[in-house]
């Protein structure tokens, strides 16, 4: 089913895939698909092998509360990524979707979403979209130069180091500060 799904997501997108579709391709019944993994959302994380479920992550941040909201985002994301079995998957993912126009569009549509939707309701602001977005290009630009081109220093770097750099950076954006 796993593979169906991730061939399903890939060749369709993450909006035009169907549960329906990836069980005929599977050659199972869709109740089957719903029993092992219930939703849509939940099959993509698991065909993705996404070491997260951002659905759950993120609003548990938001329990420090909002003020320190930038450093647990921080936090978690560098103590994601510096797992190496989280981060294999991740970097694959992520060089995949700068070659290749379907992983873009599929992580725009699948992944992207799920994270800045979460995100922008724990913001609970007008403009938490637009929030949500410059986080994301903040720890995507991250994961870019520490774990996919490793670039020094700041892949060597400390985790708290990384936090204490970036955390600051995405409380202005959390917080809507220009």
């Amino acid at each position: 089913m796993l593979e169906a799904a991730k061939n399903e997501f890939a060749t369709k997108g993450f909006d035009r895939a169907t549960m329906r579709g990836i069980a005929a391709a599977a050659g199972v019944d869709a109740a089957l698909v719903h029993h092992y993994y219930g939703s849509k959302d939940d099959l993509f994380l698991a065909a993705l092998e996404i070491p997260f479920d951002p659905r759950t992550v993120i609003p548990a941040l938001a329990e420090v509360g909002m003020d320190q909201l930038g450093n647990g985002i921080a936090a978690t994301f560098v103590t994601l990524w510096d797992v190496e079995d989280n981060r294999l998957p991740l970097v694959a993912m992520l060089r995949a979707a700068m070659t290749n126009e379907d992983t873009a569009t599929l992580l725009r549509n699948g992944l992207a979403r799920l994270v800045l939707d979460t995100l922008s309701q724990v913001l609970d602001v007008p403009d938490g979209r637009m929030r949500a977005q410059l986080v994301a290009s903040q720890l995507l630009g991250l994961a870019l130069t520490r774990y996919l081109l490793a670039l020094e220093p700041l892949a060597s770097m400390p985790p708290a180091d990384v936090v204490a750099a970036i955390g600051p950076t995405l409380q202005r954006y959390v917080d809507g500060c220009p």
